[in-house]
């Protein structure tokens, strides 16, 4: 009897085919036109030479928005409907439950970008379509991720986390969409902290805590250190007071929470790292990736210090940066990195456009979060926004090309 989600014998291996590969494939296609927008906007602000219109909403809230629920949730999607099954000892996912989810992130993603691109009056209608695409397409996926927790009992803690930020996600795209009906800027607000601190955060991290431990294991068994499962319940407590007090605007108390975050996630980082060396490339880039993350958290923390003794947001969006293109990135490099190549598609080797990627994501990373402290900041956010692009473009259009191709079966 064939497993449920294993192609009928002559059927072409299509993207569809492997659990991961449609929406890695959207998910790619959605990173390369969201950044490029983005950076043609950035450009547009600084120096005028295009003219392009304002979109109906902010552009800085609608670029938030469409990482969080759009771009990178394409990737999230395509992993954990590959991951959860074998998570759990379950049966593979059915092809019929990707392309919905797929469908609907990818023309969300079309629908958003669209209505950016003209003015208020005629892009509204395209944002809103966008919005319930999205959500149609977040809700598809998280069910049958649901349904998956609920058929193994709830017993695997790293699926259980993961499907909870998923809910709060769900929650997040909606308020987005009221936002798009209403205007209450409140909305698109709790919808930018929830995708970022209740959603992305606690899955990349949920992710680490389990892939660091296995793929030490796998390289160096001797160096393996599993992270403990309390540190999941504690980082969720964490997250979400650190989201209360961001929506109740409370930054002069966020270091009592950000300084214990980051020194949580600094004493897992002193846990994992290998005792001795070489590491192999893939683990190396993991750790450091990681590392990005506790010094996010510290520097969370030190702008809430400043601000509650002098008043100011000296580093402006520089923390979020950190966490966003440094963690964030840093992982999705590594992730699509580790899939993409797997023993059961190709040999687990560093492409060296994934290393490139890689290196450039840490530069801009830190580009990013300097930039708020130097002259004409918005220069400089333009050139980490075309940076960002360039650091992809070969890379993704290699991995698309890996995910059009005939797999290459595992040899028995």
């Amino acid at each position: 009897m064939k497993r449920a989600g294993t192609p009928p014998a002559g059927a072409p291996d299509v993207p569809a085919n492997a659990s991961h590969r449609l929406l890695f494939l959207i998910g790619a296609a959605n990173l390369l036109l969201a950044m490029c927008w983005w950076a043609l906007w950035l450009i547009d602000a600084r120096w005028q030479p295009l003219g392009m219109p304002q979109p109906a909403i902010p552009a800085g809230w609608l670029h938030a928005v469409v990482m969080l629920y759009q771009v990178l949730a394409s990737f999230v999607f395509g992993f954990l409907l590959t991951t959860f099954p074998r998570w759990m000892h379950l049966r593979p996912v059915d092809r019929r439950h990707q392309v919905p989810v797929a469908a609907g992130l990818l023309g969300g993603q079309l629908l958003t970008l669209a209505g950016s691109a003209v003015d208020a009056a005629g892009g509204m209608p395209l944002l809103e379509l966008g919005a319930l695409l999205s959500v149609a397409g977040w809700s598809l996926g998280t069910v049958v991720l649901v349904r998956l927790v609920y058929l193994d009992g709830g017993r695997n803690w790293h699926a259980v986390s993961c499907a909870f930020a998923l809910g709060f996600g769900l929650l997040g795209l909606m308020l987005y969409t009221a936002f798009l009906y209403r205007t209450d800027a409140r909305l698109v607000f709790s919808a930018i902290k929830i995708g970022s601190i209740a959603v992305l955060l606690p899955i990349c991290f949920t992710v680490c805590h389990r892939m660091i431990p296995h793929c030490l294991g796998a390289a160096l068994p001797a160096d393996r250190a599993a992270g403990p499962t309390w540190v999941l319940a504690a980082f969720w407590a964490l997250s979400v007071v650190h989201v209360w007090m961001e929506l109740k605007h409370a930054y002069a108390w966020l270091w009592w929470i950000d300084l214990p975050f980051a020194i949580l996630a600094l004493w897992l980082l002193r846990r994992w790292w290998p005792r001795r060396r070489p590491m192999p490339p893939l683990v190396r880039m993991l750790l450091i990736g990681y590392a990005w993350l506790p010094l996010a958290l510290a520097l969370y923390a030190w702008q809430s210090l400043w601000y509650a003794t002098r008043g100011a947001f000296v580093l402006g969006r520089g923390p979020a940066h950190a966490l966003f293109i440094g963690f964030f990135s840093s992982l999705l490099v590594v992730l699509l990195a580790r899939v993409t190549q797997g023993p059961a598609t190709r040999p687990l080797t560093l492409a060296p456009m994934a290393a490139y990627a890689f290196v450039v994501v840490q530069a801009l990373a830190a580009m990013r979060v300097i930039a708020e402290l130097i002259p004409d900041a918005q220069a400089w956010h333009a050139v980490a926004a075309v940076g960002w692009a360039l650091a992809f473009l070969p890379w993704i259009v290699r991995s698309g090309r890996i995910y059009l191709s005939p797999r290459i079966k595992r040899i028995p």
